[in-house]
């Protein structure tokens, strides 16, 4: 055969061989590119004020919990302008009274018209030391 023949140079021509590692490397890159074109798109979204911010953890706060059947508990839950008297049961959520905003500064336990043990203690000893 002639060495000039078209058979045989386009027999002897090969391919480039493509190693792992910079194919790896392509998706790696890709897929880092994926990733803060996300993080920008949620940034340019909070900015924008198209996506709204979560509540506060302080916006509601249980005051105070009592268990009256196997399932079923009245709740007083505070919120920045009232004090909500709740129903809870499995199946649902009831509201069952308002009440105003507590004061500031006062503790739901200081204004109870029940005295703490502690009173009722000095209560007594006050009464043996009279007899």
């Amino acid at each position: 055969m002639n060495p000039q023949s078209p058979l045989l140079h386009a027999t002897s021509h090969t391919e480039p061989v493509v190693s792992t590692a910079s194919v790896l490397m392509q998706i790696v890159g890709v897929l880092a590119f994926i990733i803060l074109l996300i993080l920008a798109c949620a940034w340019l979204a909070r900015r924008s004020g198209l996506a709204t911010p979560k509540a506060s953890s302080h916006s509601l706060k249980l005051a105070g919990s009592l268990q009256v059947g196997q399932r079923e508990r009245v709740v007083i839950v505070e919120t920045a302008d009232a004090r909500l008297v709740l129903g809870v049961t499995a199946q649902q959520i009831a509201l069952l009274h308002t009440l105003p905003p507590a004061e500031p500064g006062t503790d739901a336990a200081a204004t109870s018209a029940t005295p703490d043990f502690r009173q009722l203690l000095q209560t007594f000893k006050r009464r043996g030391k009279k007899s």
